[in-house]
């Protein structure tokens, strides 16, 4: 790991407050750190891993459990990394949020259903 790592965590910062962009590698092991005070992991299974020359790509099923309540979690996670002169810079994790903060709270989240009149993006 580049000792100027861009490490970012894409998620509800709210709820994880690890999650959100960290530069340096320090910073980068922190989170680690506190992730691993949080969860245990307990098995990664690699649906899908795309190769570049100086990138990789994958996407991956994560059954943990939470160290608080013993309850256990799976998530889909995407990651992104770029690497230069063998050293990781960048690292980008897409986490599957909705299923992980229902999942953490042991229950369903309802939301209101979208119809096709709701335009969000549309000025």
């Amino acid at each position: 790991m580049d000792e100027n790592v861009r490490w970012a965590l894409y998620g509800p910062i709210d709820m994880f407050p690890y999650l959100g962009t960290r530069y340096g590698r320090a910073a980068a092991l922190d989170v680690i750190s506190r992730i691993s005070n949080d969860v245990r992991i307990s098995r990664f299974d690699r649906e899908t891993v795309v190769l570049g020359i100086d990138s990789a790509a994958s996407i991956l099923s994560c059954c943990m459990t939470t160290r608080r309540s013993d309850r256990p979690i799976a998530v889909r996670v995407a990651h992104f990394a770029q690497f230069s002169s063998g050293r990781l810079m960048k690292m980008d994790v897409l986490l599957d949020t909705f299923d992980l903060v229902e999942q953490a709270l042991g229950r369903s989240i309802r939301l209101p259903r979208m119809n096709d009149t709701d335009r969000a993006c549309e000025p």
